[in-house]
């Protein structure tokens, strides 16, 4: 009998022990990303995490995290629930500069028609930057999906007013990275988890 609860332990212990090396967190470019992440009472998980470059230097770091792993842009659109894009500053920048900078990367990735649809989300979107004046190094902010509210901007921990309502919006966002025409195709193969 004590033989067999031994082998019950040391099984538990050895479940225990492979479960917690998965909830490992995973780190890029020194900012850590947990395993998961809790997003309107959700659990998600990471789907895969980056280093936006431009030229020679890294701006950022992403991480996409989703209900269930996605590995092409159309599944990380067609998960249902909520979902997060967490991103953490490299370097310093000018807000305005990367509201900016978001405005033509979701443009870039839309037909004109459909973005002209978005046109007062993104003017509020990159009044929400201009407002940071600078972000710098260590400075996170979060896109949020949260269904039956909607997109969700998060910086420095605090959410920047009422959500975008439009289930558009969030995918238009997320098409500057997993879009055709993306930000960093390097990081659009990380946040897919493909390996580098």
């Amino acid at each position: 009998m004590k033989f067999l609860h031994r082998c019950a332990l040391s099984a538990a212990s050895t479940f225990l022990l492979a479960t917690g090396a998965v909830a490992q967190p995973v780190t890029v470019a020194d900012v850590k990303y947990e395993e998961t992440s809790v997003v309107a009472g959700s659990t998600l998980q990471l789907n895969g995490a980056g280093v936006r470059h431009k030229t020679v230097f890294k701006v950022y770091t992403a991480g996409l995290y989703l209900e269930k792993k996605a590995s092409t842009p159309p599944e990380a659109a067609s998960v249902r629930g909520p979902k997060r894009l967490s991103i953490t500053m490299l370097r310093e920048i000018d807000s305005a500069e990367l509201g900016k900078l978001f405005s033509r990367g979701m443009e870039d990735n839309m037909d004109r028609a459909a973005f002209s649809k978005l046109i007062p989300g993104v003017l509020r979107m990159s009044q929400i930057f201009s407002e940071h004046k600078k972000l710098q190094a260590g400075d996170q902010f979060m896109i949020d999906w949260i269904p039956g509210a909607g997109t969700v901007i998060t910086v420095k921990g605090k959410p920047q007013g009422e959500p975008f309502k439009e289930p558009e919006f969030f995918n238009a966002l997320l098409g500057i990275w997993l879009g055709n025409v993306p930000a960093d195709w390097k990081l659009k193969d990380a946040l897919l988890g493909k390996p580098a």
